[in-house]
């Protein structure tokens, strides 16, 4: 049995004092593909960092004290290695990987050698660092304005091309903060951002308004479920659209997505039967809580969490599909494909999706074990 207490000493034990590879404060996080005979390199990120620590920080009450303390602990250490994948000419935006000195592909063998390969600054690491740091108030507000620079239709090469033609006219957030990166659209991300502007009280803007449109329509459209790498192309099924859909609308009131509530209930219902990873049905749940917290205690099963951690090698939180970026028909017809994407694994986050489902208001599921 996994108890909370020992749970989030395992996880704080994980995070880099001073590893040679990942330096210090960070959690060690590898890519893989598994078509590529074994490919595995560990990859030094600022997002699973980052991401723990949001979630860490959305439990921290209700943690006893020495918990409290240990949060904070593993807060303040992880704030401390974000400066390395901040802009490179020191604007308050945030990199995926080291800026200073450039480290894209990491312990890699080949793409790492090419510049072509290195990426721009993105909407999801940076709201990540935001909402688990203390940005200053001019970061918050200025970083309204560089999102709308690089909303869909507010850049020199044209709209959207990658996605549905019902949202190539939507002024939605992009992904990327590069000038010269084709506009993207993911859900996932889209979510990161909205949550990191609403929890800063950030007036509403077009681009906001824009992005929460694009979340409700592919959700009433159903083509987050038939089209998941579509709609959210850095994280690409639908389990993880469902779990950061859940998590922003559960923070803040909406009033424009409450009418998808009822379909993701449904959808998350029909989901867990499917979901053999316990990582991936721990998701789920966790969101059915947020969404409806008395179907989720009365109409589903709790997860087996014995010996889970033998399903954190097949579980993968997000992807770099390596053909996504082009625009070309030809290549975007094979972006999908497994064979063309890394994938992200990093036993703490998986430790800390668990944590967050024994204390969303699931408590009960450990005794039920």
């Amino acid at each position: 049995m996994l108890f909370r207490s020992s749970l989030l000493h395992r996880l704080a034990a994980l995070q880099t004092d001073s590893d040679p590879v990942f330096g210090s404060g960070l959690f060690p996080s590898y890519r893989i593909q598994p078509d590529w005979g074994g490919y595995r390199r560990a990859d030094v990120n600022v997002f699973f960092t980052a991401s723990i620590v949001f979630v860490l920080q959305q439990l921290r009450e209700q943690l006893p004290p020495d918990g409290q303390v240990l949060v904070d602990q593993i807060r303040q250490r992880a704030q401390a290695a974000y400066p390395a994948f901040r802009n490179k000419d020191g604007l308050p935006t945030y990199n995926f990987w080291p800026t200073t000195p450039s480290r894209h592909f990491p312990n890699g063998r080949l793409f790492r050698r090419f510049d072509h390969f290195r990426i721009p600054d993105d909407i999801d690491d940076t709201a990540m660092v935001y909402l688990t740091s203390t940005p200053a108030p001019a970061d918050a507000r200025w970083l309204t304005g560089k999102l709308a620079q690089h909303a869909n239709l507010a850049q020199a090469h044209g709209p959207i091309r990658n996605t549905f033609p019902a949202y190539r006219n939507l002024p939605a957030f992009s992904t990327w903060f590069g000038k010269h990166m084709p506009v993207d659209f993911d859900a996932c991300a889209m979510s990161n951002m909205l949550f990191c502007l609403y929890a800063a009280k950030a007036p509403e803007t077009a681009a906001m308004a824009a992005s929460v449109t694009y979340l409700r329509d592919i959700v009433l459209s159903g083509q987050y479920k038939t089209h998941p790498f579509r709609c959210s192309p850095h994280y690409a099924r639908t389990p993880l659209i469902l779990y950061h859909l859940a998590r922003l609308m559960a923070t803040f009131p909406l009033p424009r997505l409450e009418v998808i509530r009822p379909r993701l209930i449904a959808d998350i219902l029909a989901e867990l039967p499917y979901a053999t990873n316990r990582i991936d049905r721990i998701m789920l749940r966790t969101s059915l809580y947020r969404l409806a917290p008395d179907i989720a205690r009365h109409q589903t099963a709790p997860v087996e969490l014995t010996g889970i951690e033998a399903d954190f090698s097949s579980f993968h939180f997000f992807i770099a599909g390596l053909l996504t970026a082009y625009e070309h028909p030809l290549l975007s017809r094979f972006a999908d494909r497994s064979f063309v994407q890394l994938r992200w694994q990093c036993d703490a986050h998986c430790l800390a999706l668990i944590l967050e489902y024994l204390l969303t208001g699931l408590q009960d599921d450990q005794n039920k074990n």
